[in-house]
């Protein structure tokens, strides 16, 4: 199970790194996009620092599933991220589902994996222990 966690860990790893890297340098042209995606990307570009800000944020998260350090919070951080990612896919651009599938699998499996770091939270807390 730890090769299984490690493999999956490092390829979501490389999967925001190189996707971060590749929008944040220009590495990559953009696809020509239609429809309601293409919508909804120039909204998120009209902001002026999402995409920045997205793209930082997926940077710190991928080293972070590469490196091994602090990858429950790093799992936690990106989770709103890949549920994005998975219903973007999903709703508007169908064509990248797999991917969107694989990160949010990833990182529920990566979360199973870890459970132990987040035992904690879920224990009640009453007013009068506060």
């Amino acid at each position: 199970m730890k090769i299984v966690y490690i493999i999956v860990r490092v390829l979501l790893g490389a999967l925001f790194l190189f996707s971060s890297i590749a929008v944040l340098f220009n590495l990559v042209q953009e696809p020509e996009l239609t429809g309601n995606f293409k919508v909804f990307n120039e909204g998120l570009k009209a902001s002026g620092y999402f995409i920045t800000l997205l793209k930082l944020t997926e940077l710190v998260c991928a080293l972070a599933f590469l490196f091994g350090r602090f990858v429950p919070l790093a799992s936690v951080i990106i989770a709103p991220i890949t549920i994005n990612i998975f219903f973007v896919h999903l709703l508007l651009a169908q064509d990248g589902l797999p991917i969107g599938i694989f990160v949010v699998l990833a990182n529920a499996f990566l979360g199973y994996y870890n459970r132990s770091a987040f035992k904690p939270l879920f224990v009640p807390v009453y007013k009068n222990e506060v």
